[in-house]
């Protein structure tokens, strides 16, 4: 439910939404969501001074019951 969240939040503020992945997995610390989105969008899917990323994150472990790590990459790497 996580994932299609982020998925759902980050496709609707990129201009490449077919380009953006979404993968999850559980580590010790909690789930770990990896969020890749094209190169051209990296910058608005952080936000200034990274305040999209954060708003994303606090949206995102607001509905989650654990803890949740979001990482955003460029899909280059």
């Amino acid at each position: 439910m996580l994932t299609e969240a982020v998925e759902h939040l980050i496709k609707n503020i990129v201009d490449f939404p077919d380009d953006v992945s979404v993968k999850s997995h559980d580590s010790a610390r909690g789930e770990h969501i990896r969020v890749r989105v094209n190169p051209e969008d990296i910058g608005r899917v952080i936000g200034r001074q990274g305040r999209t990323a954060s708003a994303i994150r606090t949206v995102v472990q607001a509905i989650a019951d654990h803890n949740v790590r979001i990482d955003i990459i460029d899909a280059r790497r």
